[in-house]
């Protein structure tokens, strides 16, 4: 593999020839590659259809003799409350089964909380002068958006090999009564593939925040998405941790089996403290009577409890496992000395950072020829990535033959966006 920065300018441009040779090559080919988001591919869901035979129309009945087609259960039925809870660390009176999208129980607890305030807190947030939260980076950008929309003021915290920057954290969350929350996925993180180690859970569970309104959203998105059954991260259960410090109030925690079943028909929950789900529960009783709970009973009868879940999961992992050895193994082969990756053990994404200022150039190179990737920026707060150098690479939706050439393709743009950089830096 050539060494870009030992050349000089005649060697640069000889080599931008050849690349760009190349790459007009990949633009008569006409690609259409898209690895923008991290969406299970059609047979990881092919996995669940049984589950719709799974109901039995004279036995539409759930724990306590209800009927699921009705009214009423607004809290979840309780087969599922426990199957989440069994798989979240939790008890089932900790957890509300509700909907199908985690994201959407997210943005409803923003709502309630920007509106109308949470249990314990003084007043609702938008009667904060400056209402903060705290945004690792790189993170999902769909978290942002929340935020976002009700111009929350979004503060960047770096991300560490072990999660987020903890001193910055505990130096905001302690000290400032402004900052109202902080988003966080604690398990393999969008889009590094991080996982938090013990010391940093454990120092969000000692957090003392300044305000009695802030909240941590502990988005486990990724809790059971291991790619290695012997080689996989473990994530320490923060309400285990807050319990022995008395501060279990603070923490929301959010699941659901959008990855695992249907993607947006699946089952969400949240897990908090019982004063906050008794909190939680009276504001969803404003904006329902009751959540989809046949879906529910489908997704208990299909997994039967959460040894079913893990057996389904690795299912998933000998679908993805390929994908993931495909692109590292291009990755490595293309680029080393020239990017770095992360080379996570399971979640949907791996981070490539370029060098510094190439990102975009990046992206916009790979459009052009025809391979769709999430929009530079999109991983950071108001899209602002301020060294241009993080790619989200999404590698689930797609055939390991189509990654093998989207990967080739990403490689080469990468190439010509490094030396182009260096050839300008010889003009300048």
């Amino acid at each position: 593999m050539p060494n870009y920065s030992s050349m000089h300018k005649e060697e640069l441009q000889r080599e931008f020839d050849a690349l760009t040779q190349e790459y007009e090559g990949y633009k008569e080919q006409k690609l259409s590659l898209n690895m923008s988001r991290g969406k299970p591919a059609t047979n990881q869901m092919d996995l669940t259809m049984p589950m719709l035979t799974c109901l039995d129309p004279d036995d539409m009945l759930f724990a306590g003799g209800m009927d699921a087609r009705n009214y009423g259960a607004l809290e979840g039925i309780p087969e599922a409350r426990k199957l989440l809870a069994d798989l979240m660390g939790l008890q089932p009176e900790e957890v509300l089964v509700c909907g199908s999208s985690s994201l959407n129980t997210m943005f409803d607890l923003v709502t309630h909380a920007y509106t109308h305030g949470v249990y314990g807190g003084s007043e609702p947030w938008m009667n904060c002068p400056h209402p903060k939260f705290l945004c690792p980076v790189p993170g999902y950008d769909r978290h942002f958006r929340i935020t976002e929309y009700y111009h929350i003021d979004m503060i960047p915290i770096p991300m560490h090999e072990d999660g987020p920057d903890m001193e910055l954290v505990e130096q905001y969350v302690n000290h400032d009564p402004f900052v109202k929350g902080i988003w966080c996925v604690p398990k393999y993180s969008n889009p590094q593939g991080i996982t938090y180690s013990d010391e940093v859970v454990r120092r969000f569970a000692a957090l003392k925040p300044a305000a009695d309104d802030f909240r941590i959203f502990w988005d486990n998105a990724y809790l059971v998405h291991d790619l290695y059954e012997d080689d996989h991260d473990e994530l320490l259960n923060i309400m285990d941790e807050c319990r022995k410090l008395g501060s279990e109030d603070m923490v929301y925690e959010f699941f659901s089996t959008s990855k695992i079943s249907f993607a947006g028909a699946g089952i969400a929950g949240v897990g908090a403290s019982l004063p906050n789900i008794k909190f939680i529960t009276k504001q969803f009783g404003v904006e329902t009577i009751g959540w989809n709970k046949l879906n529910m009973l489908l997704h208990v009868r299909f997994f039967k409890d959460a040894n079913g879940v893990y057996e389904h999961m690795k299912k998933h992992a000998k679908i993805l496992r390929p994908k993931f050895e495909t692109v590292l193994r291009i990755l490595d082969e293309n680029l080393t000395d020239l990017a770095e990756w992360t080379k996570p053990k399971g979640g949907y994404f791996i981070a490539l950072i370029t060098q510094n200022g190439c990102a975009k150039r990046t992206i916009d190179l790979c459009k052009s020829v025809g391979l769709t990737l999430t929009d530079a920026g999109a991983a950071f707060p108001y899209g602002h990535d301020l060294l241009d150098n993080t790619i989200r690479i999404a590698p689930t939706s797609v055939s390991v033959e189509e990654l093998e050439e989207a990967t080739e393709v990403l490689c080469l743009c990468t190439k010509i966006a490094v030396v182009e950089k260096l050839l300008a830096e010889c003009e300048a």
